[in-house]
């Protein structure tokens, strides 16, 4: 990787060189996310990223059900102007911390903060009902677990991610292609097995409940956010070790 890009700008510039090699006209319709992971030497969800980039950029246009498609000239290859956080990356490493987090709070929570974890649980449950778009109970309960553990360096760290997320032009990229919110009632389940293991002070059953969760989340995102096929080659992906 070249210094000072990050990975997601580094794959986006080579796939800028890749089009441009491909020999591509404005308004053709390039390869397909799959054949950009097998060029570029990635998996799928780095291509989604590079892809994200490109879109943020408006060199290409990403049609639901139909391909992506260039919009201008790619000749220039230069450093992208954007900085941000590739949403895949920024899951991996949440789920690296917030996995260590919650195995670590099962061994120093308290009643106050099993309960206060429950109001965040019955907040997300009752937007899902509503069918509302605030998703601030969802950060909330994993704020409060990271402030289980009395360590306010783990609570900032935990913060920041979340505040990565929420600046993040790629994360409202990939947000936007995304209509099935019917997700959310599986992600509450996976909230309701971290608090269990909690409860239970169980440090191995917590830090494995974070984990899958995180699991989930990056496979429904991965998912739903496809524009070429619901039944994408999801095999290829290896899960993550527990």
């Amino acid at each position: 990787m070249h210094k000072g890009l990050r990975r997601y700008q580094e794959l986006a510039r080579d796939l800028k060189i890749l089009i441009q090699q491909k020999g591509y006209k404005v308004g053709d319709r390039i390869m397909t996310e799959r054949q950009i992971s097998e060029a570029l030497n990635v998996g799928r969800s780095a291509a989604r990223e590079a892809i994200l980039m490109l879109e943020i950029e408006e060199l290409v246009e990403v049609r639901k059900g139909s391909g992506i498609y260039l919009l201008s000239d790619s000749r220039s290859v230069a450093k992208p102007v954007v900085d941000d956080v590739g949403p895949f990356e920024l899951l991996q490493a949440r789920q690296l911390l917030e996995s260590s987090i919650a195995g670590f709070a099962a061994v120093s929570v308290t009643k106050n903060d099993i309960v206060r974890m429950r109001e965040a649980l019955d907040m997300e449950r009752k937007g899902i009902e509503e069918k509302n778009n605030d998703y601030s109970s969802d950060e909330l309960f994993h704020r409060l677990i990271a402030e289980a553990t009395q360590n306010s360096v783990l609570v900032d760290m935990v913060s920041e991610l979340w505040a990565k997320r929420d600046q993040s032009l790629m994360w409202a990229r990939l947000h936007e292609r995304i209509f099935d919110t019917n997700y959310r009632e599986k992600w509450l389940k996976d909230h309701q097995d971290i608090l269990s293991a909690l409860q239970l002070k169980d440090a191995e059953g917590a830090r494995k409940a974070m984990w899958v969760h995180l699991d989930n989340v990056r496979d429904t995102l991965m998912e739903l956010s496809d524009v070429e096929d619901p039944n994408f080659d999801g095999y290829l992906f290896n899960k993550s070790t527990i």
